[in-house]
């Protein structure tokens, strides 16, 4: 028999007793080492250096690729290099994406230096821009010098506690214009005019749907979603999803890749329907447009948005990248066109970030691996 979205979360709410009685009392676990980066030990490291990438490795970035590579140099120094197996081919064929989560990463790293007293020098891509991919050149080249005259960043205090909100935010509850004009902060443009909203979200989920269709794209998305705290523990980055009905489902066999893959399937249909409903509740929107689309635009990119998403969060709201409408494959360029149309993009100009702000449930913090994994000698 066909199951709609109830029967499948009742067969949930069964396969939790059947697993319960069976004695696997996991399936109301949460992860226990995905998340353990974001508690951040109050003694921090004698290495400004670590204590800086600490930090940085909390920071938004395009499916949670977590692609950076730090090769520590002498004793204040330091190259920042993309793991070239974390990038996303199909959905990002340019690295733009993941250029601007290296942006955002850079940028915490200097805030968490400044706190103490240290300025971080950047000379990005030190070795030249890589086009039109990256490649192995160094991103950026860091180097740390104490300075007695460095002004620490209020925003600093609300990086453990920034989120990537992805779940619906709260329609009745609008999100006033002085508070959005707040999170733009002068780095980002935003509008809470509904019509004008309601305009951009007409391309956004048309862009969102496009690419669930496509099998290649959407089968990227796919192969790095992991299915449950143990899969999350074993692979803290891509896409998780946990919680309880998702450990049940699971272990029935109501929930793996093949069928989240399948448009035909049901676990396809109700994903697909859940992330409309998170998409298309856009209480208000800001975006990011640059002058170009060199890397070194990109980097800026990242700079400007985390701390937008810190703003959000140091005033109680929720912010979502919307990245769809904004890739440069084929099949997506309507919605691209539309997008710069509507946010008055010409010429050079690119827009590089679309994202939602508005009320949203309390979230956990994406899965990451530690910062050990991320240096190279």
């Amino acid at each position: 028999m066909p199951m709609n979205r109830r029967t499948v979360l009742a067969a949930a709410g069964t396969g939790l007793a059947l697993v319960s009685g069976a004695g696997f009392w996991r399936v109301t676990r949460v992860p226990q080492t995905a998340t353990l980066p974001w508690r951040l030990d109050p003694t921090p490291p004698a290495d400004v250096r670590l204590d800086a990438f600490r930090h940085a490795i909390l920071a938004p970035n395009p499916h949670n690729r977590q692609p950076w590579l730090i090769q520590l140099m002498g004793k204040d120094e330091a190259l920042i290099r993309c793991d070239l197996n974390k990038r996303l081919p199909e959905t990002d064929p340019f690295d733009r994406q993941i250029t601007i989560g290296f942006g955002t990463f850079i940028e915490l790293a200097r805030m968490a230096a400044a706190e103490r007293g240290v300025r971080m020098d950047i000379i990005p891509f030190p070795e030249g821009e890589a086009f039109p991919r990256l490649d192995d050149r160094p991103v950026a080249r860091l180097k740390f010098t104490p300075d007695p005259m460095v002004i620490k960043d209020m925003l600093f205090a609300h990086i453990p506690t920034r989120r990537s909100n992805k779940e619906p935010y709260d329609l009745s509850r609008a999100v006033s214009e002085d508070l959005a004009a707040q999170v733009a902060d002068r780095e980002a443009a935003f509008s809470v005019d509904a019509k004008f909203v309601g305009s951009l979200r007409a391309a956004v989920l048309d862009a969102l749907l496009i690419e669930q269709m496509a099998p290649l794209k959407y089968g990227e998305s796919v192969n790095l979603i992991r299915i449950g705290h143990t899969e999350v523990d074993a692979n803290p980055d891509g896409i998780d999803l946990v919680g309880a009905q998702i450990e049940a489902l699971k272990a029935i066999g109501m929930l793996d890749r093949t069928q989240l893959a399948d448009p035909k399937s049901q676990s396809f249909q109700i994903g697909l329907e859940q992330l409309q409903a998170a998409y298309g509740s856009i209480p208000a929107l800001v975006w990011i447009t640059s002058p170009d689309n060199s890397r070194a635009d990109q980097l800026e990119t990242g700079r400007r948005y985390v701390r937008a998403n810190l703003r959000a969060t140091s005033l109680g709201l929720g912010m979502h990248p919307m990245s769809q409408s904004l890739q440069e494959y084929p099949a997506v360029k309507t919605a691209f066109d539309r997008i710069h149309r509507l946010l008055g993009a010409t010429g050079t100009q690119r827009v590089q970030m679309l994202a939602r702000i508005g009320y949203g449930p309390l979230v956990t913090p994406s899965p990451r691996w530690p910062l050990e994994k991320h240096i190279r000698s």
